[in-house]
C-alpha cells in the first residue's frame, strides 16, 4: 500500500513540473551549448569532456522550467479550475503550499547549479527565473496584453540561447544573437497557441491574451508575421554576412510556421495528446528543429573550416 501511494504521489509531482515542456530547454540547451563548443573551443580533438559541462549546464535550465511550470500551477490555480481540472493542485493531490515550496527549491537548485558554470551563465539564468517569476506572481505579467507573450518569447528564445551559447563562448557574439532574436520573435507568435485551450478560463480570470481579446482567428493572423519572418530573413542575414551560407536551410522553417497558423484557426480548442492544442505541438516541434539544425550546422562548419 506505502509502494502504491509513494508511487502515485510521484506520478503527481511529475505531472506537477509538466515533463513535455521540460524537454524543450533540455534540448535546445544541449543543441546551442554543443554549437557554442564547437564554434569557441574545438580543435579537432573529440576526447574532450566537454559534456559534462553540458549535462548539468541543460540540467539547470531543465529545472528552472519545471520551477516555473510549477510557481505558474499554484499562481493560475483559479483558471485551471475552469479548463485543467485534473491538474494536481486542483483536485487536491498535492497541497498549494508543498508545490510552492518545491518551486523554491527548483529556482534554487537551478542558480546553485548555474554558479559552478560560469558566471555569465549564472546571470542569465537568473535573468530568466526573474521573467518566470514576475510573470506569474501579482502584479503578473501573464495578465498584460502584448506584454505576456514577450514575458514567455525573451527567456525563452533569447536569453535561454545566450544561456546556453555563453557555456563555451561570449554571448554577446553575432551568431547566438542572432539565433537568440529569431528564437525569440519566433515564440512571440508561437506562445499564444497555448492560450487557445485557455481561452474561456482567462477571460474569467482577468488574464488578457490575443485570443481572448481578438479571436483565434484574428490572433493567429496577428502572430503570423512573428513566426514566419524570422525564417524568411534567414537569407538577407546571409547576405549581409552576418549568418554563414550554410544557414540557408533554416529558411525552411518557415512552412512548419505556416502550418502551426494554419491548425490555429482551424483547430479552436481541440486538445492534442499533449494537455494543449495541436498547434502548440507544432510548435516546440519547430523550435526543436531550429536549434537541433542550428547545432548540425554549426558543428559542420566548425569541423570543414
Amino acid at each position: 500500500m506505502e509502494k502504491r501511494e509513494l508511487k502515485r504521489n510521484f506520478k503527481n509531482y511529475i505531472d506537477l513540473i509538466r515533463p513535455f515542456t521540460l524537454l524543450a530547454p533540455i534540448i535546445v540547451s544541449s543543441c546551442i551549448m554543443i554549437a557554442s563548443y564547437f564554434y569557441n573551443v574545438f580543435i579537432g580533438d573529440f576526447s574532450s569532456n566537454w559534456w559534462l559541462t553540458i549535462i548539468p549546464a541543460s540540467f539547470a535550465l531543465a529545472i528552472l522550467n519545471g520551477a516555473s511550470n510549477t510557481l505558474n500551477q499554484v499562481t493560475d490555480i483559479k483558471t485551471d479550475r475552469i479548463s485543467k481540472p485534473y491538474r494536481p493542485l486542483v483536485s487536491g493531490n498535492i497541497p498549494i503550499k508543498k508545490a510552492l515550496i518545491l518551486s523554491i527549491i527548483l529556482y534554487s537548485l537551478a542558480v546553485i547549479i548555474s554558479i559552478f558554470i560560469n558566471q555569465m551563465f549564472c546571470l542569465l539564468v537568473l535573468m530568466i527565473a526573474f521573467f518566470s517569476i514576475t510573470y506569474s506572481i501579482p502584479p503578473r505579467f501573464k495578465d498584460m496584453l502584448f506584454v505576456n507573450q514577450l514575458w514567455i518569447a525573451i527567456p525563452r528564445g533569447l536569453l535561454g540561447i545566450l544561456a546556453s551559447w555563453s557555456v563555451f563562448g561570449s554571448s554577446i557574439n553575432p551568431l547566438p544573437l542572432t539565433i537568440g532574436f529569431i528564437a525569440m520573435f519566433f515564440l512571440i507568435g508561437g506562445s499564444i497557441t497555448k492560450d487557445i485551450f485557455d481561452n474561456d478560463a482567462d477571460k474569467k480570470t482577468g488574464t488578457r491574451t490575443l485570443v481572448n481579446t481578438f479571436g483565434v482567428k484574428k490572433a493567429a493572423t496577428y502572430s503570423l508575421p512573428f513566426m514566419v519572418f524570422p525564417f524568411c530573413y534567414i537569407p538577407i542575414l546571409i547576405h549581409c554576412g552576418i549568418l554563414d551560407s550554410h544557414f540557408w536551410i533554416l529558411t525552411f522553417l518557415a512552412i512548419p510556421a505556416f502550418l502551426i497558423f494554419y491548425l490555429m484557426i482551424k483547430e479552436d480548442r481541440k486538445v492534442g495528446f499533449l494537455e494543449n492544442t495541436p498547434s502548440w505541438s507544432l510548435m516546440y516541434v519547430t523550435y526543436f528543429v531550429f536549434a537541433f539544425g542550428f547545432s548540425v550546422l554549426t558543428v559542420f562548419g566548425a569541423i570543414t573550416a
